[in-house]
């Protein structure tokens, strides 16, 4: 059995087959999914399981160097962007590596997880709360 905290297979083959700066989404309960983007579906029911705890579970496995946010992430929701802005600077902290954050507006949002390799969709149903990971090296 897998040592590690991500024990969801699809998942954990997704990590494992990422290029540098490929692009994965972690989103909501609502955000629409491309049919020709894979979909990871990780919803149970309302907010299970969390975003940001999917979140913090895919950044121990998975190194980035960027992170893409919409823009009314932060104005609607700003109690849970506050906590991912926290999340990516504590994952800069243990990493040692420099990540960027970038905003565009969610219409941009939703049209740049088209060219994602993978949507991970969670059970969380707070407005927004979608980001996409830009893959970095280890090395």
């Amino acid at each position: 059995m897998k040592k590690s905290a991500l024990i969801n297979s699809e998942l954990s083959y997704l990590v494992s087959t990422l290029g540098h700066t490929d692009e994965v989404t972690i989103c909501d309960a609502g955000l629409p999914i491309a049919d020709h983007v894979q979909r990871i579906d990780l919803a149970l029911t309302h907010g299970v399981p969390a975003f940001l705890d999917t979140v913090k579970v895919y950044l121990g496995e998975a190194q980035i160097e960027g992170v893409i946010i919409a823009e009314e992430f932060k104005q609607v929701s700003p109690e849970l962007h506050d906590a991912l802005i926290t999340t990516i600077e504590e994952e800069k902290q243990a990493t040692g590596k420099a990540i960027s954050v970038a905003y565009v507006s969610h219409e941009e949002f939703k049209v740049r997880t088209h060219d994602s390799k993978a949507v991970v969709r969670t059970g969380e149903c707070t407005p927004y709360a979608n980001v996409i990971f830009q893959a970095g090296v280890v090395f």
